[in-house]
């Protein structure tokens, strides 16, 4: 049975952690997603820089059916209709596009647009969005910039997208974030080339674990 929306948002809740997959071939892409699956990371954003990024999502729905599958750099609403088509159960773009959230809230998809400035996160929740993707985080001061956004708009999910390291992590959470959005730190393409899939999924493992003690602390 697929998910209700609001399952996916709980499951990206409590997993906690979006791995943002790029690579330069499906090959890559497909080998990267295995080996952060084998850590026990149950969520992946396949973004649509990637080659055939659609095949990448659909023969994954059909190998891992457990993993909760998204599409990443969407950039409108014809794509974003084409990736829930093939399987994507959550919707991420860098950017905010009105007729993409609207695309999203009539198929019952979760939707989340990226916004970076207090006016254009609360344009795109009022629009409709469901969490926010707080894009390039790191750029505009990481985690400190997170706990200053929340503090006016406790009301609306954040994840901030863009730098987070195992270092910063906890940081990040400490700051109120729904889920993290992990890029370069643990989605290495060169470890795929050079066959050292097992430190990918090590790193994986080690960000479930500052995840896990995060939560028991709460």
């Amino acid at each position: 049975m697929p998910r209700t929306k609001s399952e996916v948002l709980s499951h990206i809740r409590a997993n906690t952690l979006v791995p943002v997959l790029r690579a330069t071939s499906k090959e890559d892409a497909f080998a990267l997603s295995l080996a952060i699956a084998d850590a026990g990371i149950e969520v992946l954003e396949i973004t649509m820089t990637v080659p055939d990024a659609m095949h990448v999502i659909r023969r994954l729905r059909q190998e891992r059916p457990h993993l909760l599958l998204g599409a990443g750099t969407v950039l409108d609403a014809e794509t974003a209709d084409r990736c829930i088509d093939q399987g994507a159960e959550f919707i991420v773009s860098p950017a905010l596009d009105i007729p993409t959230i609207e695309l999203c809230r009539r198929r019952s998809i979760a939707v989340m647009p990226g916004a970076l400035t207090p006016t254009e996160i609360v344009t795109a929740w009022r629009a409709g969005a469901d969490v926010i993707k707080v894009f390039p985080a790191d750029s505009m001061g990481g985690a400190k910039y997170l706990r200053s956004l929340k503090a006016p708009l406790p009301q609306i999910e954040m994840i901030p997208t863009g730098g987070i390291s195992l270092a910063t992590a906890r940081d990040f959470l400490e700051a109120g974030a729904f889920a993290l959005g992990i890029g370069a730190d643990l989605v290495d393409p060169k470890a795929v080339a050079e066959g050292r899939t097992p430190h990918i999924t090590q790193k994986g493992a080690e960000y479930l674990r500052i995840v896990r003690a995060f939560h028991e602390s709460r």
